[in-house]
């Protein structure tokens, strides 16, 4: 009996991006249908190969996706909402796209209208996100797509037998939303039920020997009827087919939840041993059932540091004692979605920093190491351990990732430092005296178009091509020309675009010490939006000013109000991979002494509104409400060390989105920022009412055109949500902007729905 290794889910998007590519090639009308399906078919095979090559027991399938996982499953079991023509049978990949990106269309004489995408938001506390399931007691579930059992057909065609993945049929519902109040998901779960039987009855007729059915939910805080819900979803699907059913949850430890999931009659559960350390004691403690196998995520899916092997086969060694090698299964913590793919793809990094980093492909090697070397392989596995060894050594002596400056100027922190100099309702009468703001003023949040010139230019000024003088002069072209439209549309509050800047957080972090970057290191944040996080090593510290030169000339040119823009700290820490040996809140607030120099800066080169962008603040909330109040107290207390350091007449905005803002309204008070802007479109502002319960006593700017759509909305939607917003909020408290930045879309349609969102302000301060 040996010990076998499984993987969870595999990086979709390829090495390069030429998934990205290819969905946007195809959505552009540059690359044909067939084009975009032989891409997908040929980064299946090179995934599927590659892990195979690699040793794994169990390779997934159906962990590919041109959109999103969730969406594949709305598809699956036809969850279709009503506003999206189909014809009730099969989910088409022209359907399934307008599902995430909406409709637009024209009529005769040029006007506009369309179909509002479906709802977006984070999966778990990851950067990446998730389509909403829409259910009602309409919904008529069916299997309306076989991606499943056609991608199990494919690779058992190349001579490789997968291990299909699916999310559960309780998480689904758990993870959806409903149309009516007094609908509970769950009360659509006998209905559902019969699909997932369908599709893996016929799973099993193609051969295939066993499924992974994700249930992330479990790691919730379940009620009673929830845990119940998993009880009966389980007995119908293992009585329904002869498919082994290995359950995985993975993101926070199971917990109460414990002893439903090892009761429940499947064939394996996977217990996260990275977010949820310690369950593997629990659950030997509770007891295993004889007929079931333990899943060990052992390896991290959702960070780049390289495995301390010799700890974990420790870990190892313990569950093999308590249940017998041919009962212990070894794999990531969750999905590799979540990592780059494959370290060789960075040239650019030294032998000795890339010593301490393991990618998709490096994962699936400690794994299958560690399986191997229980099962006695100790000659060939000894250079992976010995490498493991290294890079934990070389990572604690290293001089440059530990700067005793740093780690003085945090132990000095004291609550002065985290206080604004008066209350909100004295800096609201300062900051309106000195503004002479228009009631339901309006503004952006931050970015506008990145043109392919713009991307050119900053690659050739990186690789030397151009000179500083020259890339200096496009910039400030760039800067000049954004803000010139903006007078021209008649926004209130101006910004200077961000031409300079491509990721968020990369930008500043290329500017921060204690930073690594990568070339080719992307992973996917949603659809094709793919980002390079940076590798927070060291000790974070601020060398220089980063944005001062560019805000101070795109004030120059104007006589509005300029917007000054900065990502937030606890945004950079949880879009960057984190150094593990130290707390994340201690990176924390390293990052936030850095930027709290930038605002000042900032201040005192005459910006007077200063936005510190917190759209990752909810992510990174513990999925389980036990664990709340220890991060939101230094979460709260990193935004205020980075924005108290000004003076009362200076504006402090923030901006938050695709956040469910009840969990976190009190910190969000706390915050004391001057304004938020959130994301609340494709709600139709129903996010507001966790403000309105509250009687949020700051200014919000609640999103009224939904930049994830190409659809450009008409002055009356605008209009429709600027009163809906207001039957929440007074209109001296509110403004009117976009739900996120804009860098994602193009001029031509950014500039006639910034028209229409400014006519629609102006009507409604009119009425």
């Amino acid at each position: 009996m040996t010990t076998t290794t499984a993987n969870l889910g595999f990086p979709r998007i390829g090495a390069h991006r030429e998934l990205k590519r290819a969905v946007e090639e195809y959505w552009n009308g540059d690359r044909s249908k067939e084009e975009l399906l032989a891409e997908g078919a040929d980064l299946r095979e090179r995934h599927w190969r590659k892990q195979d090559e690699l040793g794994l027991d169990f390779v997934p399938s159906n962990d590919f996706s041109y959109y999103d996982q969730v969406l594949d499953t709305c598809a699956m079991v036809g969850a279709v909402p009503d506003r999206f023509p189909w014809d009730g049978d099969t989910v088409d990949i022209d359907t399934y796209f307008s599902m995430a990106r909406g409709i637009q269309e024209k009529d005769l004489e040029g006007d506009t209208s369309g179909v509002q995408a479906m709802e977006m938001t984070k999966w778990f506390n990851t950067n990446y996100h998730y389509l909403v399931p829409e259910l009602s007691r309409d919904t008529e579930f069916s299997l309306s797509s076989t991606k499943i059992i056609d991608e199990y057909e494919e690779a058992k065609g190349m001579g490789i037998d997968t291990r299909p993945v699916l999310i559960g049929p309780v998480s689904f519902l758990l993870l959806g939303k409903t149309q009516s109040e007094d609908l509970n998901s769950l009360d659509l779960l006998e209905e559902l039920l019969p699909v997932y039987t369908e599709a893996l009855q016929r799973l099993a007729d193609t051969g295939a020997q066993a499924v992974q059915i994700d249930e992330p939910a479990l790691v919730f805080e379940l009620d009673n009827e929830e845990q119940v819900a998993y009880t009966e979803a389980y007995e119908v699907l293992n009585n329904a087919t002869d498919l082994d059913i290995h359950l995985a949850t993975y993101f926070e430890s199971l917990g109460d939840n414990l002893p439903t999931a090892l009761d429940l009659p499947v064939d394996s559960l996977h217990l996260d041993l990275v977010r949820g350390e310690g369950q593997l004691d629990d659950a030997l403690e509770y007891g295993v059932p004889s007929e079931l196998s333990l899943s060990l995520g052992l390896v991290d899916g959702r960070n780049i540091w390289r495995a301390d092997l010799d700890t974990l086969l420790e870990t190892v060694e313990t569950a093999i004692d308590a249940l017998g090698s041919d009962r212990v299964i070894l794999g990531p913590s969750c999905s590799l979605l979540h990592v780059p793919t494959d370290l060789d793809a960075e040239p650019g990094l030294d032998d000795n920093t890339k010593l301490w980093f393991s990618f998709a492909t490096g994962k699936i090697e400690e794994i299958v190491a560690l399986a191997d070397r229980t099962n006695g392989d100790k000659t060939g596995t000894e250079a992976l351990f010995e490498r493991s060894r290294q890079a934990i050594k070389n990572r604690a002596e290293s001089d440059w990732i530990n700067d005793s400056d740093v780690q003085e100027r945090v132990d000095g922190i004291d609550d002065a430092m985290t206080r604004r100099d008066s209350n909100r309702d004295v800096r609201r009468e300062i900051q309106r005296e000195a503004f002479d703001l228009p009631e339901l003023p309006t503004t952006t949040i931050g970015s506008f178009p990145q043109t392919d010139e713009m991307r050119e230019m900053r690659a050739a000024y990186k690789n030397e091509e151009i000179s500083q003088s020259k890339y200096e002069a496009f910039i400030e072209t760039q800067i000049t020309e954004t803000i010139e439209r903006q007078e021209e549309i008649g926004l209130d509050v101006l910004v200077h675009g961000e031409s300079e800047r491509g990721d968020m957080v990369e930008y500043f972090g290329r500017q921060l010490d204690g930073f690594i970057f990568t070339e080719n290191a992307w992973v996917q944040s949603y659809g094709t939006r793919c980002v390079r996080p940076p590798i927070i090593a060291g000790d974070v510290s601020r060398p220089e000013p980063m944005t001062v030169r560019w805000l101070s000339y795109a004030d120059e040119q104007t006589d509005e109000l300029v917007k000054g823009m900065l990502t937030g700290p606890v945004t950079i820490l949880q879009w960057s991979f984190v150094r593990d040996d130290q707390t994340r809140a201690e990176t924390c607030r390293q990052i936030s002494l850095a930027i709290r120099d930038e605002v000042r800066d900032l201040e005192d080169a005459g910006i007077q509104a200063i936005q510190i962008d917190e759209p990752a603040f909810r992510e990174g909330l513990p999925l389980r409400e036990s664990q709340w109040a220890e991060y939101l107290e230094w979460a709260v207390e990193c935004f205020r060390l980075a924005s108290c350091g000004v003076a009362d007449e200076t504006q402090i905005h923030t901006h938050m989105c695709y956040a469910e803002f009840t969990d976190i309204i009190d910190a969000i008070v706390d915050m004391d920022a001057d304004v938020i802007s959130i994301e609340a479109s494709r709600s139709k502002m129903e996010l507001l009412g966790s403000f309105d319960e509250l009687d949020y006593p700051n200014d919000i700017g609640p999103g009224v055109y939904d930049i994830h759509s190409p659809q450009i909305p008409s002055i009356e939607e605008m209009e429709d949500l600027i009163y809906n917003g207001l039957d929440v909020l007074d209109e001296d408290q509110m403004w009117v902007n976009p739900d996120c930045g804009l860098k994602t879309r193009r001029w031509v349609e950014v500039e006639p729905s910034l028209k229409n969102m400014v006519k629609a302000a102006e009507s409604v301060r009119e009425s």
